[in-house]
């Protein structure tokens, strides 16, 4: 139960980037916030800004954090937060969760965890994540700044970049596809290789990324018998050049993505409701 019901709640997802923090006061209305994790300081005062009744902390920053708040904290497991989350989010966006899929969950990297009644469980995952986006920006185009990047990436054309499989296959006669990636950057490496500009570049990051995530996905999603892939996090927040490459992937490996309305916060909204029912 609540412990009081007039007192607002709030959960935080202390990433190894970003702090989700959603506040939901007793009038039901939501608030969201994202800072960053290395600004402690600054994750506990908005906490303390909102004077909630209960506080649900999860990710790899929680335990910190749950010592600088006190008794009001109540840390969660992360996977347990994403699954609940997840559902509650699913519902707000009128998506009837599935009874098995797999969420994936895009921050600085990758995880992929299994959900099914009563149990969330890690099953994969990868390096690649909006961790690679923004140190390639930094190495490639000289940006850290990761919605540059994505805005980049919308006007960007990553053929110019990627070595196609009808590049080297020009006549056919391979049993794939044409437009396939079969390198990543691979035709900067070529001879006579244009110079590639910043939005190329960027759209062929987002493509190492989303490629190698949606492959990875779809074989797990093959080996757990899930036909929904529901993606989440803070690499897909307003970023519409991976989500099509997301999206087609998934398609394409035979399962349907569904992509969550402020994901980023699932891990956040997770933790809030756990706590709200704990004494």
């Amino acid at each position: 139960m609540v412990p009081n019901q007039n007192e607002p709640l709030v959960g935080v997802d202390a990433g190894a980037t970003l702090a989700k923090v959603v506040v939901v006061e007793a009038s039901g209305t939501h608030r969201t916030a994202i800072l960053p994790s290395h600004s402690l300081d600054a994750v506990v005062r908005r906490v303390a800004e909102a004077a909630p009744g209960r506080v649900g902390l999860t990710g790899g920053g929680a335990a910190e954090l749950s010592r600088a708040l006190g008794d009001a904290a109540r840390t969660v497991d992360e996977f347990e937060a994403w699954g609940v989350g997840a559902h509650s989010l699913l519902r707000r966006q009128h998506e009837p969760p599935p009874e098995r899929f797999l969420l994936v969950s895009l921050g600085t990297g990758t995880s992929v965890m299994h959900v099914e009644p009563g149990a969330v469980r890690r099953v994969g995952g990868t390096a690649l994540g909006g961790g690679t986006v923004v140190g390639l920006g930094a190495a490639l185009l000289g940006t850290a700044d990761f919605h540059r990047l994505a805005a980049l990436a919308v006007r960007g054309d990553r053929r110019r970049v990627d070595l196609l499989v009808s590049d080297i296959y020009r006549t056919g006669g391979f049993p794939l596809v044409g437009d396939l990636t079969a390198a990543s950057f691979g035709r900067l490496a070529r001879e006579g290789a244009d110079r590639a500009d910043a939005q190329d570049l960027a759209h062929a990051v987002m493509g190492l990324v989303g490629e190698n995530v949606g492959l990875i996905c779809g074989g797990l999603a093959a080996a757990t018998g899930s036909r929904h892939v529901v993606y989440a996090g803070s690499t897909l927040r307003g970023n519409p050049a991976l989500r099509q490459i997301l999206e087609a992937v998934t398609r394409a490996l035979g399962a349907t993505p569904v992509f969550l309305e402020e994901g980023e916060f699932a891990g956040a909204h997770g933790a809030l409701l756990r706590a709200a029912e704990r004494t």
